[in-house]
């Protein structure tokens, strides 16, 4: 749950050295660039995410995105009672805080994360209690019709050049009629200054513009790439990856939260959408 301005601070080299003069540009970046850059930050970054975030998403809590829609009330997946015994795959998991409370309603959960520093927080949680794999989500190594359900909390898909890739992998794993439920950043924040106060709310950029955002060293390296789609593109890719587009949700801004996260906050998520989920089938 990261963006532009929200990220740009935490960046280090190999030797943990701060990039200080890391330069935000918008430029290309292939698949194997942005998966080299998100594994680098993730594993640059995953204590001080924990450390800042960990108390909004629990340990054991299934929170779609910053404005705290909840899965126990959204029911995304499915009724929690509908849970038992269905295998999951969550795909991006961090410290696998969702999988964790996928467990707790009975399901089989495997969290899927291409950071170890992020997957080495879950075995810090729970000692090892949620099977976890280290792997990148465009090669799952599962057998197909593996999972029932396969679901992802601002993991994964924002970070790579090709979305359908992973979609399609997603779709091999999954048993006919299985669900598959993602979220990401609002494509229409994109337009928006990554900011949480007032001048977060005018126009600086094309919604239409999917030049990457990418954070890079001295010598040009990606050290964090987001990819951004259109609305229209995601179903697209959807479609493409093979599944049924069944729902989308628009996470409304609930009035308990009045914490800030990056860019999100009360203001402008009670303004303009913040995530958008999207509920699919495979078809």
């Amino acid at each position: 749950m990261n963006q532009e301005d929200d990220i740009a601070e935490g960046v280090y080299d190999a030797e943990g050295d701060a990039y200080d003069d890391a330069e935000a540009t918008r430029r290309d970046a292939d698949d194997a660039e942005s998966s080299r850059a998100s594994r680098g930050w993730w594993d640059r970054n995953a204590d001080e995410y924990q450390s800042e975030h960990g108390g909004f998403l629990g340990d054991d809590r299934f929170v779609w995105g910053p404005e705290g829609l909840d899965e126990a009330d959204a029911a995304l997946l499915g009724p929690a009672a509908s849970l038992k015994g269905l295998a999951v795959l969550e795909i991006g998991a961090g410290a696998a805080q969702c999988s964790r409370w996928l467990a707790a309603q009975g399901a089989r959960p495997v969290a899927l994360d291409l950071s170890h520093r992020q997957l080495q927080h879950s075995l810090r949680i729970d000692g090892g209690a949620v099977p976890l794999v280290e792997a990148d989500a465009g090669a799952l190594p599962f057998r197909d019709g593996s999972f029932d359900l396969a679901c992802s909390a601002y993991g994964a898909v924002p970070f790579v050049a090709d979305p359908v890739k992973v979609f399609r992998e997603v779709h091999r794993v999954l048993r006919p009629g299985g669900r598959w439920v993602f979220s990401v950043t609002h494509p229409i924040r994109w337009a928006f200054p990554d900011e949480p106060g007032p001048e977060g709310l005018s126009v600086s950029a094309s919604y239409f513009d999917r030049t990457p955002y990418v954070e890079q060293d001295e010598q040009g390296r990606a050290v964090y790439v987001e990819h951004h789609r259109t609305l229209g593109d995601r179903v697209r890719e959807i479609t493409a990856g093979g599944f049924r587009l069944v729902d989308l949700v628009e996470p409304e801004w609930p009035a308990w939260n009045t914490q800030e996260w990056g860019g999100w906050s009360p203001l402008r998520g009670n303004l303009i959408p913040g995530t958008a989920v999207f509920v699919c089938e495979k078809a």
